[in-house]
């Protein structure tokens, strides 16, 4: 019955962090010490008073980059290559999910808040390059965020992509409010379910998920 669901899907959208690689893995501890360090440079502020900027801006505008972005006119590159420079190397490669996605007909598109090049590492590090017709950050969108939704207009425009043949996977359920109301398939990739009506499933596990769709 869930596969009847995508039976008219042909762009299947991934997010990419707790997405494509589970919360455990806890990458954003790492990215959020960096960002945190960077708003206390950048600003000349405390790191108590920094950590707190990152957290607010977050709520408000999406992403932090999207905050200092509007608030401080900071320029989006050195930011996002400072605050993605992480470790990677504890991210278990994840064959089953390969498989999976190898399987979905149609085109394969990861679209990140974060960077490409970023996005381009994690893939590698899951085993899960080479999968994807196309790899979007936020620069694709012009550094708009999600959940904006002319941020999808943009990257989707830019794909050529069709939204009322998509499905959408996020772990952010905020990122699915949009990609909704454009005629997409939803699905919550998290721990637990927060049943809203922008969101059509829920999975916290995406390759037993996949697995049913192929």
């Amino acid at each position: 019955m869930v596969a009847a669901s995508f039976s008219h899907v042909r762009a299947w959208v991934f997010d990419l962090d707790n997405t494509l690689y589970p919360p455990g893995a806890r990458l954003f501890d790492q990215i959020e010490v960096r960002m945190t360090a960077w708003v206390q440079a950048a600003l000349g502020v405390d790191a108590a008073r920094a950590d707190h900027l990152r957290e607010h801006y977050w709520r408000t505008y999406g992403t932090t980059l999207a905050g200092l972005m509007a608030e401080h006119d900071v320029d989006p590159l050195p930011y996002l290559g400072a605050v993605h420079d992480i470790d990677l190397s504890h991210l278990e490669k994840a064959p089953d999910l390969a498989a999976h996605i190898r399987a979905l007909p149609g085109r394969r598109i990861v679209y990140t808040n974060g960077s490409e090049p970023y996005a381009q590492r994690v893939l590698a590090a899951r085993g899960l390059d080479g999968l994807f017709d196309s790899v979007y950050g936020v620069e694709h969108a012009g550094f708009r965020p999600k959940p904006e939704q002319a941020a999808f207009e943009a990257v989707f425009a830019l794909d050529g992509l069709d939204a009322r043949q998509g499905a959408m996977f996020e772990d952010d359920m905020r990122n699915l409010a949009a990609p909704h109301a454009m005629g997409m398939r939803t699905v919550h990739v998290a721990p637990a379910p927060h049943p809203a009506d922008h969101i059509h499933h829920h999975t916290d596990d995406l390759t037993a998920f996949l697995s049913q769709l192929v």
